[in-house]
């Protein structure tokens, strides 16, 4: 870091000039990567639900539709009115003319079925299925949908692939407007900070860094692996919040060596080595707590991994290197431009270290309190109930959102999203004989309302109809297939259910595998599951490791970790409470209630909130540390450390939880919740778990808080982290017995003199 301090000053010009090429740059390069990203990612590549779709598309030719036109008579036209009937099969004729489409059929082309007539018998439907991946099939929609229409009917659009269109648009909408939204806020909040319009203006311009980097970063991810739409959201939020933290930080810890009579090039040298070790470990562990992401198979995780970790690291390098660079040329000037710096300056101080004090006198009542209400706050959990995204993240206004209402409304559900059983290895004359009595086993599956097959329609245990004429799309050289229609939700519990039942079926002619929506809400629930553990693991041992190396502790890593999962259950508890029960509407905005939540939030919103809690408590045990080594009372570090942090804590989570609670605004209920879940995770963690649960441990544990066994302690000597490079090894004040030595519960107060301020601590 001493190196990192003299070039900040040395250099400073350079270092200014190559920032803002490279952040132009960035912006240039990454300007147009909206275009570029993907829909979707949230199943397991290698599930059987994936393979199924993969040997529907390959082998037969065909899948599930996933775009779905609802068809109706304009001007009160019946179904059967001649000029309907003769649009619409125009329609699926034109349909069946793009480059693309792999199929099309429509209540009129396939015999005039009831199952794909509404029931009051004003509409019909014409479902297509479209080829590729996600983003293959998304792109088609767009091209082919402007295209579609007939003076003599209405259509309506709906099904996956134009959910994902809507999607991507409104995404667009909602990131422009939370940039629009939180500029100004969070310039207003800065200024109140700091006082000072020079100094509000610095973060910002470091966030501005990010933003852009964030879009280059995406941009060339996009070039080796599909990137998720919402990674721009997340990341561009992450990067800014963190950037104007990390700044905060920086420039707190400058302007206090300033008012303590430092010159200019003296403070940022102690800056950088101080509050800029701080900003490099904590930008270290937030992107080790997102690494986690990666143990996971889809790539809506991985995405934001990738992406996240970039820009969290690009946020600390500048807030490192760029920022002292800047605070060495501004110099005094950082504190232009006085707004209401005056005013704060003459209000009194140590509220922090009186609060810290206070608490350190009733740990015990305190630690039972606060852990009781974060339980009673997570307590909703519990009843979680998981589903996928569908049309109903899109908001009420949605075409596509509404036009799916209108199916669920007004059809069977299993019609327009079949469950797909393929029999691999089964043709010929032994699919005529084996297949019907297969096919009437799962006819009689609860939940199942029709089987259709090779050899007909089976339903209720038994033969309905015969072979249709398109019978012979069914089979194919590697197998046969089974379509099962159901009378139940996909994603719900009974659609799971069912799944569970068909798969596990008797009689199956051969190897079965079992598709569809129902399947892959099973199979990534699975996926996400049994990775779960992993990414837990590897979270607790990077931090536990990474702590240890920068306090030299076993106790503090341990309780960083605990508590760091205390405070999230606040969290995991309103995902529940809001957005799946629907409370608390009028505070977060309106959204469609399904009564689940995505089973992909839980383990994103874990990793990010997990790294950002991390980041709060290592900006708190950098002083408290710094306050021992100097001291060696726990007590009085504590206090003193909380005292330098608290305001600087509070004022950056209020504004990271400003970026993050502009997602309310968003009109997609995935970055609605992200969004209220990520700030309410801040604010807890910044306010009750570091102000109040982190002192009170703290007194518990006295300065047991700073042992390690010899052999740790002399490894910690060698390899462990110092913010000064004169810091001697093993600085510690402690000795074994003293280290175990109890504090009195109740100690005397004793003035300890702090610069302008008067810290009230206890020995």
């Amino acid at each position: 870091m001493n190196v990192i301090a003299r070039l900040a000053v040395a250099r400073r010009g350079l270092i200014l000039a190559l920032t803002v090429f490279v952040a132009a740059l960035a912006g240039f390069y990454g300007a147009g990567v909206q275009q570029h990203l993907a829909n979707g990612g949230f199943q397991d590549p290698a599930s059987e639900s994936m393979q199924v779709d993969e040997a529907l598309a390959g082998d037969f030719g065909t899948g599930a539709p996933n775009l779905v036109l609802i068809v109706s008579g304009r001007g009160g036209r019946a179904l059967e009115d001649p000029e309907v009937v003769s649009a619409a099969n125009g329609l699926v004729e034109h349909i069946r003319g793009f480059e693309g489409v792999v199929s099309a059929d429509s209540y009129w082309s396939a015999g005039r079925p009831a199952s794909l007539r509404a029931k009051d018998g004003n509409s019909g439907l014409v479902l297509v299925r479209l080829g590729g991946n996600e983003g293959v099939y998304q792109a088609t929609a767009k091209r082919i949908v402007p295209q579609l229409g007939d003076d003599r009917i209405d259509l309506r659009v709906t099904g996956i692939a134009q959910t994902y269109v809507e999607v991507e648009r409104v995404s667009a909408d909602d990131l422009l407007r939370a940039e629009l939204i939180v500029a100004p806020i969070t310039l207003v909040l800065l200024v109140v900070i700091f006082g000072s319009l020079a100094a509000a203006l610095v973060p910002l311009a470091v966030g501005g860094i990010s933003v852009l980097s964030t879009t280059a970063v995406l941009q060339l991810l996009t070039e080796v692996t599909p990137v998720s739409v919402f990674a721009l959201n997340v990341t561009t939020a992450l990067g800014l919040g963190l950037a104007i933290d990390y700044s905060l930080f920086v420039i707190s810890r400058f302007r206090d060596e300033l008012a303590a009579g430092a010159e200019v090039a003296a403070a940022v040298r102690t800056t950088v080595r101080t509050a800029g070790l701080t900003v490099l470990f904590s930008g270290v562990t937030v992107a080790l707590s997102l690494a986690a992401l990666l143990v996971f198979p889809m790539y809506f995780f991985r995405s934001i991994a990738y992406g996240g970790i970039a820009v969290v690291l690009v946020a600390a390098l500048t807030s490192v290197v760029a920022l002292p660079a800047l605070l060495a040329v501004l110099g005094h000037r950082v504190n232009g431009l006085d707004v209401f710096g005056r005013f704060r300056r003459r209000a009194p101080s140590g509220f922090w270290q009186r609060l810290a004090l206070g608490v350190m006198r009733r740990p015990v009542p305190i630690v039972t309190v606060i852990v009781g209400l974060l339980l009673l706050l997570g307590s909703p959990f519990l009843s979680a109930s998981f589903s996928l995204a569908d049309d109903r993240v899109l908001p009420a206004s949605s075409p596509a959102r509404q036009a799916a209402q209108y199916l669920r409304d007004n059809y069977e559900p299993g019609e327009t999203n079949p469950i797909p059983v393929v029999v691999k290895g089964l043709t010929g004359a032994d699919a005529q004989r084996l297949l019907p009595g297969y096919a009437e086993r799962l006819s009689a599956v609860p939940g199942v309302q029709r089987v259709d097959t090779l050899t007909g329609s089976y339903a209720a245990g038994g033969a309905v109809a015969p072979p249709a004429p398109a019978a012979e799309r069914f089979t194919a050289a590697a197998g046969s297939r089974l379509s099962v229609v159901s009378t139940v939700e996909p994603y719900s519990p009974e659609g799971r259910a069912l799944v569970a039942a068909v798969r596990s079926a008797g009689g199956a002619p051969g190897p079965v595998q079992v598709g569809g929506q129902a399947a892959q809400l099973v199979d990534t629930t699975h996926a996400t599951g049994g990775k779960l553990p992993l990414a837990l693991g590897l979270i607790a041992v990077m931090t536990f490791a990474l702590l240890f190396l920068f306090t030299g502790s076993l106790l503090i890593p341990v309780k960083a970790i605990v508590l760091n999962l205390l405070s999230l259950t606040a969290t995991f508890g309103s995902m529940v409470y809001v957005f799946q029960d629907g409370h608390l509407k009028w505070l977060v905005g309106e959204f469609i209630t399904t009564g689940m939540i995505d089973a992909t939030m839980p383990v994103l919103m874990f990793c990010i909130a997990f790294g950002l809690s991390m980041d709060y408590e290592v900006f708190l045990l950098s002083r408290i540390r710094e306050e021992f080594l100097r001291g060696g009372d726990n007590t009085q570090a504590v206090a003193l450390g909380l005292e330098k942090t608290g305001r600087v804590m509070t004022a950056g989570a209020v504004l990271i939880g400003t970026v993050f609670v502009t997602f309310a605004s968003s009109g997609l209920t995935l970055l609605k919740l992200l969004g209220v879940g990520l700030a309410l995770a801040v604010v807890v963690d910044a306010t009750l778990v570091r102000g109040l649960l982190v002192p009170a441990f703290m007194r518990l544990a006295g300065r047991a808080n700073w042992w390690a066994p010899p052999p740790l302690r002399r490894l910690h000597d060698r390899i462990g982290l110092r913010e000064y490079a004169d810091e001697p090894a093993g600085a510690f004040p402690q000795t074994a017995a003293p280290l175990l030595r109890r504090e009195s519960a109740n100690p005397p107060e004793e003035s300890v003199g702090d610069g302008p301020a008067t810290v009230r601590s206890a020995k």
